[in-house]
């Protein structure tokens, strides 16, 4: 506060000030929620989840993609400028401590395992035995073996990394697959074949492939309702696990990602992730109205635990055996709450080359060389339009192009669909040219998918 404005004689002066400290204090909540969106209870959350999120994501980039501190803290100022007055610092057992003005979060890394956010009252992650997959040789997907790339599109994928770096869009990793092989692949900076890489809301699609494996082993059905205990008092025991799948739950949950909204909360500050879309009331009938929202991710993998039993080891041991198994993944870590339960929505590591192993059997009709690994027809279901009122562009967790009134990638052939995530993450999957295209980053804003995947399409055809 200048001096100068104590330096008169009376009283007058600092009658002012004092005025204009109130009226700054009052008014900040609500220039808070006009300019950044952020409503009167995100106030206080700001400094717990920008700790939150940056000891998270600091810790999953240090441990999973070897990324440096440095690195870490920029890729996350992207999000806010505030994460430059927030230090980091490591301690023992793997944990960094992200700091500011005193609030403080910690996240540890369990091998096998991820990062995690610490609390008071959490399972004991050390206890969970992490199982060793076998990897195959031989080709690629179950092997790791990938043949010469194809000429023209390897200069097209390099030339497209090398532009994004220059128009700031900082693309990755790039990957095509066409007929079940890589046809090339092009990465940016010390990033390889075997770096991880955050796919956030990818992770949307990848719970969906664990729900549907659940499925054809016969361990619950789309149909099923009366989901969770907390649910059968009230009309949510109407819910399905179809309406789950494709965001038709009617939950009032708050999606935009601001301090005080239940996404930040369930990501950045609370135990369980579940927990938060769990205590949601109904705003709309089941399956009426399509609301993306990443709670009902998290309540899908919070399903599957608690149809597999045994806690977090349960559900640990299921993902290591009907997915990264008989998929062939390699350096895939799918990280838990502190509950235990996977972060469905959001947190899951994977290099190019696993991404694309992820999306395969949606190009297969769910099978896996000669196992229908997903129910017959579950694919096409998961890539069909919802039924709700409101849009019809979302299938199983996946986005489509078609099934509104417009497409949402016009350049793009009409029955392609996606995984897609934060920063521009996306694996595009192209069933009449039984292709893929992966694509992760960090872009500030949305990567131009349309535009950009329009030469690869392009390519595509004439091969």
């Amino acid at each position: 506060m200048p001096e100068c404005l104590f330096r008169q004689s009376g009283t007058q002066p600092m009658k002012k000030t004092l005025i204009f400290i109130v009226f700054l204090v009052l008014a900040t909540p609500a220039l808070l929620l006009w300019f950044a969106g952020i409503p009167l209870r995100g106030v206080m959350d700001m400094s717990a989840v920008g700790t939150g999120l940056t000891a998270k994501l600091a810790c999953s980039g240090y441990y999973l993609s070897e990324f440096s501190d440095d690195k870490n803290l920029s890729d996350i100022a992207s999000y806010s400028p505030a994460v430059g007055m927030i230090s980091l610092r490591h301690e023992p057992h793997q944990t960094l401590v992200a700091s500011l003005y005193g609030t403080e979060a910690r996240a540890r890394y369990y091998p096998g395992l991820g990062c995690t956010l610490q609390h008071a009252d959490m399972v004991d992650l050390t206890a969970i035995e992490v199982p060793a997959l076998a990897h195959a040789a031989g080709a690629w997907p179950i092997g790791n073996e990938v043949p010469a790339a194809d000429p023209q599109m390897q200069t097209l994928l390099d030339q497209m990394v090398l532009s994004d770096t220059q128009e700031g869009l900082d693309t990755r990793a790039l990957l095509v697959v066409r007929r079940g092989q890589i046809l090339a692949e092009s990465y940016a900076g010390d990033i390889d074949a075997n770096t991880p890489l955050l796919g956030w809301s990818m992770g949307k699609s990848v719970s969906a492939l664990m729900v549907g494996r659940m499925e054809a082993l016969g361990d619950l059905s789309r149909d099923d309702r009366g989901l969770f205990s907390p649910w059968l008092q009230d009309s949510r025991r109407d819910i399905s696990v179809e309406n789950m799948l494709q965001m038709s739950t009617g939950l009032n949950f708050s999606e935009p990602y601001v301090p005080g909204n239940d996404s930040t909360r369930m990501l950045f500050t609370a135990p369980s992730a579940s927990d938060v879309a769990m205590s949601s009331d109904l705003q709309y009938a089941p399956g009426t109205h399509w609301s993306y929202s990443s709670g009902t991710s998290n309540l899908l993998t919070r399903l599957v635990s608690d149809r597999l039993g045994r806690g977090p080891q349960g559900l640990v041991d299921f993902f290591a055996a009907e997915i990264a198994q008989p998929l062939g993944l390699r350096n895939t870590t799918f990280e838990l709450d502190a509950s235990g339960v996977m972060v469905g929505s959001s947190y899951i590591y994977a290099p190019a080359r696993d991404w694309a192993r992820l999306a395969l059997p949606m190009l297969e009709d769910g099978k896996v060389g000669s196992v229908q690994w997903l129910p017959k027809g579950w694919v096409q279901a998961a890539s069909a339009p919802n039924q709700s009122d409101n849009d019809g562009r979302y299938g199983y967790q996946f986005w489509l192009n078609s099934g509104g009134d417009s497409l949402r990638w016009p350049n793009l052939q009409t029955d392609v669909f996606a995984m897609s995530g934060n920063r521009g993450q996306v694996v595009m999957i192209f069933p009449a040219l039984d292709a893929v295209i992966v694509r992760l980053g960090w872009t500030a804003g949305s990567y131009p998918n349309d535009s950009k995947f329009q030469p690869i399409q392009a390519l595509l055809k004439r091969s």
